[in-house]
């Protein structure tokens, strides 16, 4: 559960889905489990079953991401049927439409009919020295969050981008303009892109340094 459901999962996290394992190894996960019971009345109560001899015993923190599914779930109610099937339709067209305008000024190694995402490539523009990471930093300039970039690994400078349903034709378009804006900037003043992001409070920072000496204290 994640993009549209609730909660992206830039960032690393949070994701939310369900977990299934078979029965010889159900006596070994993690408690509690959420178990449930027939009372004199006949009425199914649902509780909280700490009593697992076998288990692993606790992971963390035990409710994980509620918030995300207690969204996903009015989300898939406030909708029904119908309204998921149509904002389904609408990401599929967006990601294709995203696709069609900007697969002339990117490498599109995978030129087929996408789904909610697609892939393209800054190969074009590493031939002028400017990286995917590059690209993205640039993005930021614009008011906007960068794509998923280096993912998947089968696809060079990879960038994947998921429009969701909810972005506007106007949203699409702008995007669209940024992303022509620095494939032009690559070729004709990459320093500019290579040097990104310029707006921003904060600018390009080492985040190999960043991820190996956290400093989480204000």
């Amino acid at each position: 559960m994640h993009k549209t459901f609730a909660t992206p999962h830039g960032g690393g996290g949070p994701g939310g889905g369900a977990l299934g394992v078979k029965s010889h190894l159900e006596p070994f996960i993690p408690s509690p489990v959420i178990s449930r019971k027939t009372d004199k009345n006949g009425s199914m109560n649902y509780y909280l079953d700490n009593n697992r001899p076998d288990t692993i015993g606790r992971i963390h923190g035990f409710y994980g991401n509620t918030a995300v599914a207690v969204r996903a779930y009015t989300y898939i109610r406030k909708l029904g049927a119908e309204g998921l099937r149509k904002v389904a339709e609408a990401a599929i067209i967006n990601a294709n439409y995203l696709r069609e305008n900007l697969k002339d000024d990117y490498f599109l190694q995978f030129d087929t009919e996408s789904m909610h995402e697609f892939v393209l490539s800054g190969d074009k523009q590493l031939k002028h020295g400017v990286r995917t990471l590059d690209i993205a930093k640039r993005i930021l300039d614009f008011d906007m969050h960068a794509p998923t970039v280096y993912f998947p690994l089968i696809v060079h400078e990879a960038m994947m981008i998921e429009p969701t349903e909810t972005e506007s034709r106007q949203s699409l378009d702008y995007f669209i303009k940024v992303m022509k804006q620095i494939a032009k900037e690559a070729k004709e003043t990459p320093e500019v892109v290579k040097s990104a992001p310029a707006t921003t409070p904060v600018g390009r920072l080492n985040e190999a340094m960043a991820a190996k000496n956290l400093d989480v204290c204000w």
